[in-house]
């Protein structure tokens, strides 16, 4: 059994008494980390290790983005991809080595928000967001080992993954041709859904919630907007999939939840 854990954390040196919660209750055996916010030379490696996450890669940026996976099971890097074509700290590709790991592959990866204006000629940073996801499609094609794609996507694909289809079909995350780009990255790979193929649509499925909301678990106007997807191969050696969604409550929280999933390799 293995379990892989992903949360954008935003700010993972503001939020490190979170994450050593989540690590102590849950104990998955990896941890993907978005929005570390963070060079690698300030990140909070000892007090990891001291929990017994002592296998590490950080790919971070001082004050934005940065991605890091930690591990109890041995791990190499493999990949750092600038899907985003501009430097910036988004994506980190780890091998799980030794018999526990047996060589799945796990993707890091933060899609860039996009900005307000659903409309590349009006948004810069939403023609960089679509550009991401054409250059993450390109590489889903040569993808040929079973391999594990987990992080901050920044889209709500169904209907079911917002609060209001028609209230957000105009908003950035939830717009047609966000939706229909990432559709072609799944395409790409044939990409299994984890949380969807544990938690059906149409049932209620959020990772975020904005802290704009003065009571996010009353007017609970969440999204969708993390996602762990697997190979075909690996997706059928998917036995549990949760939402931590009591995390959205704990002190000073991240806006977003853990997603954790459990595989029989």
């Amino acid at each position: 059994m293995v379990t892989i854990a992903s949360w954008n954390i935003n700010s993972v040196r503001l939020r490190m008494p979170l994450v050593e919660r989540l690590l102590r209750e849950e104990a998955p055996d990896v941890l993907c980390l978005q929005e570390i916010k963070t060079v690698a030379e300030l990140f909070p490696a000892a007090e990891l290790a001291a929990l017994g996450y002592e296998h590490q890669v950080v790919h971070g940026q001082k004050g934005y983005h940065g991605v890091a996976t930690v591990s109890r099971i041995p791990l190499r890097e493999v990949s750092r991809h600038d899907w985003q074509d501009n430097g910036e700290a988004r994506h980190v590709g780890v091998e799980l080595l030794g018999p526990q790991g047996q060589g799945m592959v796990v993707e890091n990866v933060y899609v860039p928000a996009g900005g307000d204006i659903p409309d590349r000629t009006q948004n810069v940073k939403f023609g960089q967001k679509l550009d991401f996801l054409e250059r993450m499609t390109r590489w889903a094609d040569t993808v040929d080992r079973p391999t594990l794609i987990v992080g901050d996507f920044n889209i709500a694909p169904l209907e079911s993954d917002v609060w209001s289809h028609k209230q957000l079909l105009k908003v950035v995350s939830h717009t047609p041709v966000e939706v229909e780009a990432l559709a072609r990255f799944q395409d790409a790979h044939g990409w299994a859904d984890l949380g969807r193929q544990h938690i059906a649509a149409p049932q209620r499925y959020y990772s975020w919630w904005s802290y704009r909301s003065a009571n996010w678990q009353t007017n609970d106007r969440g999204r969708r907007l993390d996602h762990m997807w697997a190979s075909p191969e690996l997706a059928a050696q998917a036995t549990a999939h949760r939402v931590l969604e009591p995390a959205r409550a704990w002190d000073r929280p991240s806006d977003h939840v853990p997603l954790v999933t459990e595989f029989t390799l």
